[in-house]
C-alpha cells in the first residue's frame, strides 16, 4: 500500500509580474493598514497618557508589544504558509487584526490594551505582512527591488492620511470609537489576502512517520522552519544588524507627536509632522526601488548608508526644535526620506544572504529575531523620557541604535566587494544524498550531491516505490 502524501510548496519561477502586479496591491493596502497604523498610533499615546494616568513608559508597551507580536509570530505565520498556503493564512491575519482593535475600543485598563492592540492585532499582522512581502518576491527577479518599493509607499501614503485623520477621529468620536473605526478599515486586509495567488508547485512528501520512512516530524519541523538558518554566521549577522534597526526605527512614530506637543505646538501642527514625513516616506521608497534596479550598488551598500542617514538625522531630531516648527519639520522629513528608503532594503537583501528556496522561512526568522529590539525600543525611549523630562534622549539613543546596526551590516562577509557574492544556493560543500537515503528511503538507487543550502525534497515515484517495497 502506498502511505498517504502531504504536498510541500516549493516555488517556481518568477514570471516577472503579470498577476504579480495585483499582489504587489494587496501589499500596498495591507503595508498601510498595519505599519500606517504602526506610525500613527502616537495619535492615541497622548490621549491614553490622559485617560489611564499611567507614564509614558507603560503606554509605550502598546506599540512595542504589538511591533514585537508582528515578529514574534511571523516565522508561525511562514510555516503556516509551507503547510497550507498563503491566501488562508493571510485571510485569518486580516480579521484577527481587526478583532485586537475592535476588543481594544473596550478597553478598562492598559492590560487590555496590552492583549488587545499588542497581542491580538499584532499576531494578525504577522500573519498578513511577511506572507505578503514572500509572495511578492516570488514573482520578481529582476525588478524586485522596485516592485517591493511600490508595495510599501503604503506605508508613507498611509502615514500623510493617517495621522490628521485619527486626530479628527478622536475629536469626533472618542478614542473608543475611533479604535472601532480602525478595527473596521483593519478587515479590509482580508479581502486582501484573498487576492494572493501564489506561484508553487507542490511535491508529494511522505507524511505517515514509521520506522526509517522518508520524513520524520523533525525533519519536517525543521524544513517548514528553515532552523539551520540559525547556524549560518552571515544569516545570524544580518539578524543581529536588523535588529539594532528595530530599535530605533519605530521610536519617532511612538514618541514625535508627543515630542512637538512638549515643545509647544498645537494638536494639528504635531499630526502634521507625521503626515509631512509620510510624504517623504514615499519618495524615499520608490528612489530606492529605482536605484537598486539600476544595479549601480549593491543592496546591502545601500541598505548601509541609508541607515546611516537615518541614524544621523534621528540625532539632529531634537535639534530641530531649536528653529522652531520649520526646524522640527525639515528634520522630520529627512528621517521620513531615509526611513522610506531604507525598509524595502531590508527584504530585498535577504534572498542575497540566503537564497530564494529559504527565503520564505528566512523572513519569518528574521522577524523573529528582531522583535527583541521592537520589543525594547519604545519602552526604552518612553523611560529616557520619563527620566530627563524631555525626548531628547530617546531619539539620540534611536540614533545610536541605527548607527550600531550600520556597523554590524559592514562585518558580513564579502561586504566590502564591489560585486554580489555567490549565491547560498551554489554554497561550497555538498552532501551525498547516501545518508538521506539510507536514512529515510533506503532502495540502493544511485546516489547524487545535493547542497546544504536546498531542501531535502525527495521525488514522489521515489518514495511510493520505497513504501511499497516496505
Amino acid at each position: 500500500m502506498v502511505k498517504p502524501q502531504s504536498q510541500k510548496q516549493v516555488v517556481g519561477s518568477a514570471p516577472e509580474g503579470g498577476w504579480g502586479w495585483v499582489v504587489v496591491g494587496a501589499l500596498f493596502v495591507e503595508s498601510a493598514l498595519v505599519f500606517g497604523i504602526i506610525r500613527s498610533l502616537g495619535v492615541f499615546f497622548v490621549e491614553f497618557v490622559q485617560h489611564f494616568d499611567e507614564s509614558a513608559q507603560a503606554v509605550s508597551w502598546i506599540t512595542s508589544i504589538g511591533v514585537a507580536m508582528q515578529q514574534l509570530f511571523s516565522p508561525l505565520a511562514t510555516a503556516l504558509c509551507n503547510m497550507y498556503g498563503t491566501r488562508p493564512v493571510v485571510m485569518i491575519g486580516g480579521f484577527l487584526s481587526g478583532l485586537g482593535f475592535i476588543l481594544a475600543s473596550q478597553a478598562t485598563s492598559l492590560t487590555h490594551l496590552y492583549l488587545t492592540m499588542g497581542l491580538i492585532s499584532g499576531a494578525g499582522w504577522a500573519f498578513v505582512f511577511t506572507p505578503t512581502v514572500a509572495a511578492v518576491m516570488q514573482y520578481f527577479t529582476r525588478r524586485r527591488s522596485l516592485a517591493m518599493a511600490l508595495g510599501f509607499t503604503g506605508v508613507g501614503l498611509s502615514s500623510f492620511a493617517f495621522s490628521p485623520l485619527f486626530q479628527l477621529l478622536v475629536e469626533v468620536y472618542a478614542w473608543r470609537g475611533a479604535l472601532l473605526i480602525l478595527g473596521g478599515l483593519s478587515l479590509n486586509m482580508v479581502a486582501c489576502g484573498a487576492l494572493i495567488r501564489p506561484i508553487t508547485a507542490t511535491k508529494a512528501v511522505e507524511k505517515t512517520l514509521k520506522g526509517s520512512s522518508c520524513s520524520t516530524l523533525l525533519t519536517r519541523i525543521s524544513v517548514y522552519f528553515e532552523l539551520p538558518l540559525l547556524l549560518q554566521r552571515p544569516f545570524l549577522t544580518y539578524s543581529l544588524a536588523i535588529t539594532f534597526f528595530n530599535a530605533g526605527y519605530f521610536v519617532p512614530y511612538v514618541h514625535l507627536v508627543a515630542h512637538s506637543r512638549h515643545a509647544g505646538f498645537s494638536e494639528y501642527q504635531a499630526a502634521f509632522v507625521i503626515s509631512a514625513t509620510g510624504v517623504t516616506d514615499i519618495v524615499g521608497r520608490v528612489l530606492s526601488g529605482w536605484l537598486s534596479d539600476l544595479g549601480r550598488l549593491r543592496l546591502i551598500h545601500m541598505l548601509s548608508l541609508w541607515t546611516l542617514l537615518l541614524g544621523l538625522f534621528l540625532l539632529a531630531l531634537p535639534l530641530g526644535t531649536l528653529g522652531g516648527y520649520l526646524g522640527l519639520l525639515a528634520a522630520s522629513l529627512a528621517q521620513g526620506l531615509c526611513a522610506g528608503a531604507m525598509t524595502p532594503l531590508v527584504f530585498a537583501v535577504v534572498p542575497e544572504i540566503v537564497g530564494m528556496e529559504r527565503m520564505l522561512g528566512a523572513l519569518g526568522l528574521l522577524q523573529l529575531i528582531e522583535s527583541v529590539g521592537g520589543l525594547l525600543g519604545a519602552p526604552l525611549s518612553g523611560w529616557l523620557k520619563d527620566t530627563t523630562g524631555s525626548y531628547s534622549a530617546s531619539f539620540a539613543v534611536a540614533g545610536c541604535f541605527l548607527l550600531l546596526g550600520s556597523a554590524v551590516t559592514a562585518t558580513l562577509p564579502g561586504f566590502c566587494s564591489c560585486t554580489s557574492p555567490k549565491s547560498p544556493d551554489d554554497a561550497e560543500g555538498a552532501l551525498p544524498s547516501k545518508e538521506l537515503s539510507q536514512e529515510s528511503c533506503p532502495d540502493k538507487q544511485s546516489l547524487t550531491l545535493i547542497p546544504l543550502s536546498e531542501k531535502p525534497i525527495l521525488a514522489p515515484d521515489h518514495c511510493a516505490e520505497t513504501s511499497e517495497d516496505q
